[in-house]
């Protein structure tokens, strides 16, 4: 029930989703959790907890590569899950690096770390009796996976930036303590896997509600020019406004959000919305009562329409807006002007402000592993030995060395370079490109995607060579699936899989990040996409209006695609 008068008009019409069900009867995030890790006969959750696991920071996954020889031997899927650390900003300490080195190394089924879009870390293959002591391990060091996943408030992403310092470490802050903020409040979590002890009181949700939140809600922190972090990935972005170098408010963005459903043309990638103006000491409220508008007026009878973006659509902006002023008493100003000129990570040593070196990593796909003539897991660990700084992951799933004094810069880059964690070879198109998981762990996965990207990359390598353009670049981003986890719609040109082997190409999205692509081609093989590409990066090369041109623009430019101004009316049109 919640505290704030609801509007009936503005509720989204329909019976409740079975979703809403379960997590009403969880007891907060509880279900029987501590019962099915007990169970042996299944490697899995049974019932409710496949999804209340999920508000805990963990999927259910198997092995997809091996399912169908496990059937044929009459055995269940190779049960696992996947944990995603809850990393607000990234930020990671070298011993923390070093204690998730060795776990991934001795309890999971691939050995590897993997760096996300949602800039954290996630294991990959941990078996059920390995998942408590998981749990544990991360509680002795620090870390936690609390609302990662599930319909809450997940990972606040803030922006990577080394060379400012100062400005930096404030929107850090304010990321940390959104994070903080917005976390459930129930007891769950620390019950069931630090084994503490039950409390008997009345548990109260005073933010996320008792029923959580209609859908998955993404919060960003960014400071302009750079948009690192993809505003317009996320429900809530706040934009950082600084004078003097020092941070004095921010920009609120809403409605962001990149998933949409095949065949359903009422789902739709979104860019988000300004909101406008606050001060520092109204952040917080401003976070909460945007979550608390979401909670009560975002859609609960059908979980494909019930993101904030559709939200917005349906109650319109200015309702939006003026629900969140009520319940925080504080009026939004006008948007102080802003923009953002590039996007992605700048790889390689920079200095800060601070005299401070700082170096970026280009790690393919985010796998940290040791690959053959390639062992970056190794070489992690050895900077991270000696590292006097942080490691942030950065929401492009590369990696910082931050904070290196001048006299240990040789030392770090001859160990980085000696692990291939320093290629010179790497194309500005390699840098610039970007996956998801898929398979063979994402059960949600359609088409390939982190597996394939670097052949793929490597024939767009081609492309821009024959046109002569080799040290060009296209914001090239490819998902298994159109979930939206690798941002494939907000890329110059995004492949979306729609089966083995073929995807929908999008092109038109621009290099900034603040445009939202249009399908061109649907359900094609590589062959098509690669043609298309051919004809179509010959032409950016001869005929662009001037050597700044990036391929999206082009295209639109050139007529080849139109964009995309309204998604809720013309992304499917």
């Amino acid at each position: 029930m919640s505290q704030y008068p609801i509007n009936p008009d503005l509720v989204a019409p329909g019976a409740l989703s079975d979703n809403e069900r379960l997590k009403a009867e969880s007891e907060h995030l509880r279900g029987t959790i501590e019962r099915d890790l007990k169970d042996e006969i299944t490697g899995g959750f049974n019932g409710d907890n496949f999804m209340l696991i999920r508000f805990h920071g963990m999927y259910q996954q198997d092995d997809r590569d091996i399912r169908a020889e496990r059937t044929a031997q009459k055995l269940e899927p190779l049960h696992n899950v996947m944990l995603r650390a809850r990393m607000p900003g990234g930020i990671i300490t070298p011993q923390q690096w070093l204690a998730i080195d060795k776990f991934a190394a001795d309890n999971t089924m691939y050995g590897s770390i993997r760096l996300t879009t949602r800039q954290t870390f996630q294991f990959h293959g941990v078996l059920k009796p390995h998942i408590k002591p998981m749990h544990q391990f991360l509680n002795s060091i620090g870390i936690d996976s609390i609302a990662t996943a599930g319909d809450v408030n997940r990972n606040v992403l803030c922006t990577s930036n080394p060379v400012e310092s100062e400005l930096h470490q404030q929107a850090y802050q304010w990321a940390a303590k959104i994070s903080e903020h917005l976390l459930p409040k129930t007891r769950a979590y620390a019950e069931i896997w630090l084994d503490e002890e039950k409390v008997e009181t009345t548990e109260v949700e005073p933010i996320l509600g008792d029923n959580y939140l209609p859908r998955k809600f993404k919060t960003a922190v960014v400071i302009p020019p750079h948009n690192d972090i993809d505003v317009h990935a996320n429900d809530l972005t706040f934009v950082a406004v600084a004078e003097n170098g020092q941070l004095v408010g921010f920009n609120v963005l809403v409605g962001g959000g990149l998933a949409m459903t095949f065949g359903d043309d009422a789902t739709y990638p979104r860019m988000a919305d300004d909101l406008g103006y606050v001060a520092l000491e109204h952040t917080l409220k401003v976070a909460e009562h945007v979550v608390t508008v979401q909670r009560d007026y975002g859609n609960r009878s059908n979980r494909k329409n019930a993101k904030t973006k559709y939200t917005i659509d349906r109650i319109g902006l200015d309702a939006f807006r003026a629900e969140v002023e009520a319940r925080t008493g504080v009026a939004f100003a006008p948007v102080v002007p802003y923009s953002f000129t590039s996007r992605g990570d700048r790889i390689g040593w920079v200095e800060g402000i601070d005299g401070k070196q700082h170096l970026t990593l280009f790690i393919e796909n985010g796998r940290v592993l040791d690959f053959p003539g390639k062992p970056l897991k190794t070489g992690l660990a050895k900077i991270a030995a000696i590292h006097q700084g942080d490691l942030r992951m950065t929401a492009n799933q590369n990696l910082i060395i931050a904070g290196v004094p001048a006299a240990q810069k040789a030392e770090i880059d001859a160990i980085a370079r000696a692990h291939g964690l320093i290629d010179d070879g790497h194309s500005e198109q390699r840098k610039n490109s970007m996956a998801c998981v898929s398979f063979p762990t994402c059960p949600l996965a359609m088409a390939e995607a982190e597996r394939y990207l670097p052949e793929l990359v490597t024939k767009v390598e081609a492309l821009l060579g024959k046109h002569n353009i080799a040290d060009e670049h296209i914001v090239l981003r490819v998902t298994g699936c159109p979930n939206g986890c690798g941002r494939a719609m907000l890329a110059e040109v995004g492949l979306v899989g729609r089966g083995p082997g073929k995807y929908n190409l999008y092109l038109g999205g621009n290099r900034e990040g603040t445009r939202v692509p249009r399908l061109l081609l649907d359900n094609v093989a590589e062959a098509d996409i690669l043609a298309t590409l051919d004809g179509l990066i010959g032409r950016w090369a001869t005929e662009r209006s001037n050597s700044s041109e990036g391929f999206g623009d082009f295209v639109i430019r050139a007529g080849v695609i139109a964009p995309v101004v309204v998604p809720k009316d013309d992304f499917h049109s």
